[in-house]
């Protein structure tokens, strides 16, 4: 099977993004393709279940998971849609007041580092300047832990830093620096090191300590990733990250490589248990989004397969 082709035959999002992560083809080529990513395919019929009386999707703001306006967005980010969208837009000042603003009590939306991670994201994906990102990255920053991570657990007063957690909050603070935000920018500089050494140091799914495997989940290949933590999550962010290559990342690479099939595709291998709006593609089928990844991995770090 020719991949390029293939993955050429799916939705705009992966068209675009092989355009330009894959092909790397001309900026105006590759921008024609996500001018097109909302009018048809995944991300319309995500966008035409929008709200525009309540501005949310799923009839919720982070619930319920995964049709709630917060877990939405993040497959439209991820999707590469139009940050500019005026549903997008509406949705994210939405998440920033409700979430973060007008908090009515700890109760209905504990301070949880991992949410605190998504709505730095999705902020900084949609460029608002907004008081509410400086307090986000004071708290981020404040809950940074001694082994170089977070752990989202804060009422147990956890010792060990949480991959999940960890995962979340670097996504955030990449979207925050790729926009070009500022605000203790060396501080947070600091920090993502200190967390990609934490990454490193567990050889991306290992414990730290014995070197087992420390969940099966982690070597999975999920999609989409809700707030889970699993290898091709983290080495894709590396790569997004640009990241340089270290050995500690191979036996995450070799697991990569060898969950290619024989046609030259990667599956999805789990989903999380919860409402959809709908499957985006089917688990134990080959996975066009899945395969983009993997090649965006591979790639980027000059391995064969």
């Amino acid at each position: 099977m020719d991949i390029i082709n293939w993955l050429m035959s799916g939705d705009t999002s992966i068209k675009y993004q092989v355009s330009k992560d894959l092909l790397h083809e001309d900026v105006v080529i590759y921008e024609k393709y996500q001018q097109e990513i909302h009018k048809s395919g995944w991300c319309k019929r995500l966008i035409d279940l929008w709200n525009p009386k309540t501005k949310m999707w799923g009839n919720g703001i982070y619930s319920p998971k995964w049709v709630s306006t917060t877990y939405t967005m993040l497959d439209l980010k991820n999707f590469r849609v139009d940050p500019k969208l005026n549903c997008y837009q509406q949705a994210a000042k939405l998440l920033i007041d409700e979430m973060w603003v007008n908090r009515s009590s700890e109760k209905e939306y504990p301070l949880d580092l991992c949410i605190c991670g998504m709505l730095l994201n999705l902020s900084c994906y949609c460029n608002l300047y907004h008081p509410a990102i400086n307090d986000i990255v004071d708290t981020l920053l404040e809950y940074h832990m001694d082994d170089g991570a977070w752990n989202c657990d804060l009422c147990n007063h956890p010792h060990h830093s949480s991959l999940h957690t960890t995962i979340n909050i670097l996504e955030g603070f990449l979207e925050y620096e790729q926009n070009n935000y500022t605000y203790r920018l060396g501080e947070i500089q600091k920090m993502v090191s200190m967390a990609h050494e934490f990454i490193l140091l567990h050889h991306m799914y290992k414990s730290d300590k014995t070197g087992e495997i420390i969940k099966k989940s982690f070597t999975m290949l999920s999609y989409p990733p809700r707030w889970k933590y699993d290898v091709l999550r983290a080495l894709y962010y590396f790569s997004e990250r640009g990241v340089l290559y270290d050995q500690r990342m191979d036996d995450a690479i070799k697991i990569l490589i060898k969950k290619q099939r024989k046609d030259g595709s990667w599956p999805v291998q789990q989903k999380y248990s919860g409402l959809v709006h709908f499957d985006y593609e089917k688990t134990g089928n080959p996975s066009r989004i899945n395969t983009l990844r993997a090649l965006k991995v591979l790639n980027q770090y000059n391995c064969k397969v």
